[in-house]
């Protein structure tokens, strides 16, 4: 699921920095950008089944309570400051170019790392009070979107606001923390599961899935509206549960992709799954940056096409680098770690070295 979102956001990014003006009204813009906004919801909810599994497996060690909420709240710190450095080092490449307000900006690694500190007191929770509590606070952060969205925020400093208020350009708490809560109750469901009822579990998620995608789709389509005002691409209950919906259909498909023989080879989708982080950060420095800074907003759709398959060809080769290179340094660890002769050699040199330092 993280390779299909990952490849799906290089060609949605790709033609948002490079298309040209006189083409963003025609269709395969538009179209390239509708289905570009469904990899962060992916991410986002992946990011929550993650923190599920981890609150499972620390309940699972024994931790106590407050263990398990302190591991928690590391593993939201972790992706925050993750958002911190992406930003610094976008800011620095971009120097002289880039405002230091860019700083400050609500990316997709600040919203992960903000809800899962929200949500970090689920920890205290049992499994299944986890997977329902966190499946209502889903609902409600998304139906309270359009109300958040008419309310005053003024007073607030805008950086703050920026994480609350929903934005057409950052992704704010609402709706989108909504993804991350309803991963958090996916990934609890998962782990309750037994192995043998697994297929059926998969199956439901499809079914609902089409259900939340069609019933979403018909009701935003009504002429009356719950609420006195509410903009569908903006804070839209409707487009939380239709990307939703479109979620779980993947998860159904990742899942039969996983299950069967012809997804046990190597796969250059899983593959850019594996390494979803750098994968994310570098291309984000090669396509909005300065490197290819002449291109922007310059070409038509079909040297977009182009660029977009370089692009994913180069993330390619990038994922692969990172892989054996973490496969080298396993097997010298691995080696240092058993090999006596092996090990001496190693401290004899970084004893040497020390020394020289």
């Amino acid at each position: 699921m993280r390779g299909l979102a990952a490849t799906i956001m290089l060609q949605g990014h790709t033609f948002h920095s490079f298309m040209r003006a006189d083409l963003r009204d025609q269709s395969p813009y538009v179209l390239s950008q509708f289905v570009g906004g469904f990899p962060p919801a992916v991410f986002l909810f992946l990011t929550g089944v993650t923190f599920a599994f981890i609150l499972e497996s620390n309940e699972r060690r024994g931790l106590t309570p407050w263990q398990r909420w302190i591991a928690a709240l590391v593993r939201a710190r972790y992706l925050f400051m993750l958002a911190v450095l992406f930003r610094l080092q976008l800011w620095a490449f971009a120097l002289g170019q880039s405002s230091w307000k860019d700083l400050f900006k609500v990316d997709v690694l600040n919203i992960m790392g903000i809800t899962l500190f929200l949500f970090s007191p689920l920890a205290l929770a049992p499994i299944a009070e986890r997977a329902r509590i966190s499946g209502i606070v889903g609902v409600l952060i998304a139906v309270m979107s359009p109300v958040i969205s008419q309310m005053d925020w003024t007073w607030m400093h805008p950086f703050l606001a920026d994480y609350i208020s929903p934005s057409y350009v950052l992704f704010p708490v609402f709706p989108w923390a909504a993804f991350t809560a309803f991963g958090i109750a996916s990934g609890c469901l998962l782990k309750a599961c037994k192995p043998e009822h697994l297929d059926r579990l998969m199956q439901w998620a499809a079914v609902t899935g089409f259900v939340l995608l069609y019933t979403s789709q018909y009701l935003s389509n009504l002429p009356y509206s719950l609420y006195a005002k509410s903009e569908f691409w903006l804070n839209s209950p409707g487009l939380t549960f239709m990307k939703l919906g479109t979620v779980l259909i993947l998860s159904a498909i990742a899942y039969l992709w996983s299950l069967r023989s012809w997804g046990a080879s190597w796969s250059w989708v899983r593959q850019l799954g594996t390494t979803s982080l750098l994968v994310y950060w570098v291309h984000i420095e090669l396509v909005y940056g300065r490197w290819f800074g002449y291109f922007k907003e310059r070409l038509d759709t079909t040297q977009c096409v182009l660029f977009s398959i370089c692009l994913i060809f180069a993330m390619i080769g990038l994922s692969i680098a990172q892989t054996r290179m973490k496969k080298i340094r396993w097997g010298e660890w691995r080696t240092w770690s058993t090999d006596p002769a092996t090990a001496l050699r190693f401290k004899d040199a970084a004893r040497v070295s020390a020394s020289t330092d």
